[in-house]
């Protein structure tokens, strides 16, 4: 899966109604590749998007989908989607956004990558285009709060911490406990969603004026140099984002 320049997408039906919605909403996203079965070929024909038409089972063809693509948008049902991608998962750093939509295009549900992977966003914007409705899970989502995993990437911040500090410092951040968020570098416009800052985030412009003991867990926007001595005495509450330099 690659994050440079457009996402490469792919809407898949297996249906005669998925392959109606297909065709209403490829109309919107021109990008987007259409794949459906031979047996509804005739059914896309016409569309501008490009089309793949596979034969035998869906299942032979998920790991070339898998490869090819940044998000994947299933018009079919949940439970066949789980058991078709089961065998191809690897890590959240892997695999692409898997998406579901219902029958009747009334819900989207990212179901795989909603962070890194990006299927949450992409959710919201197909929700959009369909005019249904986007079933985010994802706590930090759900909750308003900051995405530890991918704060700061339409920024071009680059994450710096072991993976068991992302996952206690994200748990830290939905709980609500206290995080002390310090900026000494990089934009400043890098909370981006409608509501304020939640209360537990409490804003620094320098790491020396935090009091480690109040604070769960240190999310710190630096170019500064870290001893590894800091880390061990932080010990899984400390996630560093490295902006480019001279970033404003």
């Amino acid at each position: 899966m690659t994050n440079a320049g457009e996402p490469r997408i792919a809407l898949l039906a297996i249906t005669k109604h998925g392959a109606k919605q297909v065709c209403a909403l490829a109309d919107k996203l021109p990008q987007a590749h259409v794949v459906v079965s031979e047996k509804f070929a005739n059914m896309v024909q016409g569309l501008a998007n490009p089309i793949e038409v596979y034969s035998g089972a869906l299942r032979a063809q998920m790991k070339p989908l898998f490869l090819s693509y940044d998000q994947i948008v299933f018009f079919v049902s949940l439970g066949a989607v789980v058991r078709l991608i089961a065998p191809h998962l690897k890590s959240k750093d892997d695999d692409p956004g898997i998406l579901v939509v219902d029958d009747a295009a009334q819900f989207v549900i990212p179901v795989l990558s909603g962070h890194v992977g990006g299927a949450n966003a992409y959710a919201e914007k197909i929700a959009g285009l369909l005019g249904a409705t986007p079933v985010i899970t994802t706590a930090s989502d759900v909750g308003k709060t900051i995405p530890v995993d991918i704060l700061g990437r339409e920024l071009c911040w680059k994450i710096e911490a072991p993976k068991i500090n992302i996952t206690r410092v994200s748990a830290h951040v939905v709980n609500e406990e206290l995080v002390a968020f310090v900026q000494e570098n990089g934009a400043k416009n890098w909370w981006t969603r409608s509501t304020p800052l939640p209360t537990n985030i409490q804003l620094f412009d320098c790491f020396t004026n935090v009091d480690l003991e109040r604070y769960k867990a240190v999310l710190w926007v630096t170019n500064a140099s870290i001893d590894q001595s800091l880390w061990t005495q932080l010990d899984e509450r400390l996630v560093v984002y490295r902006p480019p330099e001279g970033q404003v």
